[in-house]
């Protein structure tokens, strides 16, 4: 199948979250499957075109911006066999430090730029006349391609035979515009409605995937059921229960070969399982970059995160004066909303011969710190999947998490009776539940036999993108029959 992907970041090219990592393995994983893959990406500033050898593919494509033409130049990248990556440049829309916006705030022009990036994906697929069975559509920054090939596309035979997928990757990230934005779609008033992209008063990018769209995926089975109630729906609950037909939870995977502890570069020694005693070498190491007390026995604990409410950083971060009293250490690595900068620099400070605070991006830090910690925190408030604990499990590190989304899908409580489970699980979104299950996973920590057996029982998961390519291939396939079928 010819299949098209459309997003705004892709590892290893451009990234601000978990997107960029799905993005830049499931079209590897299908590619090996034997489908021909292109993927769209706008050309950002940090996309690295020292290393990455881009190659015009397009001089100009132009189009519509409400009355105002607008063009933009096409690159491609050969990524791997199978693959191509497509860059859509325009410097006034794309060369700025940050993908979305500035700690202050998004960009406000968001909207032209992603209505502009969807407008010369659909353009440009005619042009290099690859005609796609599947464009899998990511977030509300593609939102609109779905409805383009329902209105304003729908006569073209180029795209007679294609069907759109759209995949939630975050529901509470909707791209929200004022209503004056709908002109520059190029869209007509019909498509302004409750029961089209109308959102109070607002046009809603996002909505226009879930109403438009052949198919609907998110990332996790929980996930898919949690977005139909209005407690996770967002607002847009009503939408997916009348879509849940339509509507599949597919967990995402990792790339086992670039999350490896026994090969990863990125750590000071490489360990397994087998070999965990090199583990702690690695641990040692943390400590010390993060001026700590270097001692095997002291329990730490990481967390690599976007500093935002959703994270449970409301419920974390009263607990920390009392995580200071306890007999462990704790090493954070993200940044995001200010007064959550402010707050872990202020902890960080205070408590500097217990935690460790770096309000930083640092990939590589991140692999340090999956290599060194002993639990992995992951206490969000809701998680569509959540990669952190995958990865946590590949370097021996036991995941603590909430019962939501993708962590509930993929950690079990362990049970001590039974020897089951891989990680720690709490329930309520609270400091006590939170606190009580860290105080639990400290008091199993001390039995080096049991945390053996948790952590051996993580090693063994495997949570490749094997299987979880495979289901979406089974419903590309299906859909694509379902349009045979209709011809």
């Amino acid at each position: 199948m010819n299949i098209v992907f459309a997003t705004s970041e892709m590892v290893p090219f451009a990234k601000t979250g978990g997107l960029a990592d799905v993005c830049g393995s499931l079209p590897l994983a299908l590619a090996k499957r034997g489908h021909k893959i292109k993927v769209f990406l706008p050309k950002y500033k940090m996309v690295d075109t020292k290393r990455f050898s881009l190659e015009l593919i397009i001089e100009s494509v132009s189009v519509l911006i409400g009355e105002k033409e607008v063009t933009a130049k096409v690159y491609g990248y050969d990524y791997q066999e199978g693959v191509q990556v497509l860059f859509v440049e325009n410097d006034d829309f794309y060369f700025r430090d940050n993908l979305y916006g500035t700690p202050q705030g998004d960009y406000s022009d968001n909207d032209i730029r992603f209505i502009f990036f969807q407008k010369v994906v659909l353009e440009t697929l005619s042009l290099i006349t690859f005609k796609p069975h599947i464009i899998h559509c990511h977030d509300w920054q593609t939102g609109l391609i779905p409805v383009y090939l329902k209105t304003i596309y729908k006569d073209d035979p180029f795209y007679k035979q294609t069907k759109t997928f759209f995949t939630i990757h975050n529901l509470a990230y909707q791209g929200l515009f004022k209503s004056e934005a709908l002109p520059l779609t190029g869209l007509s008033k019909n498509e302004y409605t409750v029961d089209t992209l109308e959102f109070y008063g607002k046009i809603n990018f996002i909505k226009g995937g879930l109403i438009y769209a052949d198919v609907l995926t998110t990332v996790s089975e929980r996930y898919s059921k949690e977005i139909q109630l209005k407690e996770f729906g967002c607002g847009l609950n009503g939408v997916l229960q009348k879509r849940k037909n339509s509507l599949f939870g597919i967990l995402n995977g990792i790339d086992p070969n670039e999350w490896n502890a026994e090969t990863d570069k990125d750590i000071t020694v490489n360990f397994s399982f087998d070999s965990l005693e090199r583990k702690y070498i690695n641990k040692g190491v943390l400590q010390k970059e993060n001026n700590l007390p270097v001692d095997r026995n002291t329990p730490l604990l990481g967390i690599i995160t976007r500093l935002a409410d959703q994270k449970g950083l409301d419920i974390l971060t009263p607990i920390m004066p009392t995580l200071a009293k306890m007999d462990l250490q704790f090493v954070l690595l993200g940044t995001g909303d200010e007064k959550y900068n402010k707050k872990f620099k202020q902890l960080g400070e205070k408590y500097s011969e217990k935690f460790g605070m770096n309000i930083l991006f640092d990939p590589k830090m991140a692999k340090r710190i999956y290599a060194g910690s002993d639990i992995f925190l992951m206490p969000s408030r809701f998680e569509p999947c959540g990669l952190g604990q995958l990865i946590s499990f590949r370097y021996c590190t036991v995941p603590l998490v909430r019962d939501t989304g993708g962590l509930a899908d993929t950690v079990v409580d362990f049970n001590k009776k039974t020897g089951e489970g891989n990680g720690f699980v709490f329930s309520e979104y609270n400091k006590g539940s939170l606190l009580k299950t860290i105080q639990k996973a400290l008091e199993y920590y001390k039995d080096k036999v049991l945390w053996k057996k948790i952590i051996e029982n993580g090693f063994k998961c495997d949570f490749s993108w094997d299987v979880s390519a495979q289901k979406y291939i089974n419903l590309y396939e299906s859909e694509k029959r379902k349009e045979l079928a209709r011809v």
